[in-house]
């Protein structure tokens, strides 16, 4: 994913997040043309998809591909987790 640009000033509050040690201050930040990362430290491959997996998710995008989620699931009323595509071939060909 491509780092988000910040101005200077909105680093505090990044830091601010780390210090309470909320996981919505970690990614990846452009800064006066440096790049910042934040993440975990020895994350299993597991735990890093885990993380990807539930960002996407809460931004509406498909967890396979990362395309924008439009339909939403009539018995929840949330949005799926799947586009299209990817509903076909992973949820309707299992059935």
């Amino acid at each position: 994913m491509k780092p988000k640009s910040i101005k200077p000033d909105e680093l505090s509050k990044i830091f601010a997040e780390l210090k309470k040690g909320d996981e919505s201050a970690i990614g990846s930040y452009l800064v006066k043309g440096v790049r910042l990362q934040i993440s975990k430290y020895n994350l299993s491959g597991a735990e890093r998809v885990q993380l990807l997996y539930k960002r996407r998710r809460a931004q509406g995008m498909c967890i396979v591909c990362g395309k924008k989620v439009t339909k939403k699931n009539p018995s929840t009323d949330q949005l799926y987790r799947l586009c299209e595509e990817h509903r076909n071939k992973i949820d309707k060909g299992t059935k």
